[in-house]
């Protein structure tokens, strides 16, 4: 008999794999080559407008149920807005702990209430009503920046073989030749995370005491939301001179920077024997 015909079998071959949080990329090159280096006051700006936001919608809402809920008693409406009031006064207090904490280059905070806690949810209420309006990037470069500066307050140390380096597939083949010399030339190992979740699966396998994670702007506030409430990071962001997912840029002399930090000011490069 002869042989059944075949489908053909269409291939194409792409050079970049874009990460869900590039989903939209429209294939135009991104503003300013990639580089959405921004002062971290943007942060506190668009912070304090999420929050305003946030206890103007839960004031409308209050305000439109309030007849309703005053079937349920007389005072139930009165005790929520007190409740309301309240919530606004600690929230407002600790964002304003959180702006002095910052620009006083010292904690005033405990870091389950910064940097590990609560600012990490606001760091991406934030990076969401940035998005609304186009500024997401320039912002969550600004929260980032924040957020390491907390971090870095800490003054934690750890040993080379508790601390991970957990970099993108999208480096350029020259950064990541550098990134491969930091970390070897301090005993440090890298893990190259194609996707979060098998981000989330090492640091959950190795159980690294502290990792310095590389990210484009959109994925380090995704990341930071979902692991450094478990384990201590700091988050370089990168350029992305050829758009996203593909041969990305990072401040080598700042990665080495970071694991000097993590491993103490002693901490020298293993001697070659």
């Amino acid at each position: 008999m002869p042989d059944a015909p075949r489908a053909q079998l269409i291939h194409i071959d792409v050079d970049r794999r874009l990460g869900h949080e590039w989903d939209e990329w429209d294939g135009k090159p991104l503003p300013n080559q990639g580089d959405y280096d921004s002062p971290p006051s943007l942060f506190f700006v668009w912070s304090a407008i999420t929050l305003a936001a946030v206890f103007a919608v839960a004031a409308v809402l209050l305000f439109l149920l309030a007849p309703r809920l005053s079937f349920l008693g007389a005072a139930v409406p009165r005790l929520l807005w007190i409740v309301l009031a309240a919530a606004a006064v600690i929230f407002w207090t600790w964002w304003a702990l959180l702006v002095a904490s910052h620009y006083a280059g010292r904690p005033l905070l405990p870091e389950r209430l910064a940097e590990r806690g609560p600012f990490l949810r606001l760091m991406r209420l934030t990076s969401r009503l940035a998005n609304r309006f186009g500024w997401r990037d320039w912002v969550e470069n600004a929260a980032v920046k924040v957020y390491n500066a907390f971090a870095l307050h800490r003054g934690r140390t750890v040993g080379s073989g508790e601390l991970l380096v957990l970099i993108p597939r999208c480096l350029s083949k020259e950064t990541l030749d550098g990134v491969l010399g930091v970390a070897g030339k301090y005993g440090v190992p890298v893990f190259v995370a194609t996707r979060g979740q098998l981000a989330r699966r090492v640091i959950r396998e190795r159980r690294p005491r502290a990792v310095v994670a590389v990210a484009c702007e959109r994925d380090m506030v995704s990341g930071l939301h979902d692991v450094a409430g478990k384990v201590p990071v700091l988050g370089l962001t990168m350029t992305l001179p050829s758009g996203p997912c593909k041969d990305a840029l990072l401040d080598l002399p700042r990665l080495e920077e970071w694991v000097r930090t993590y491993l103490g000011p002693s901490s020298t490069a293993p001697a070659i024997t």
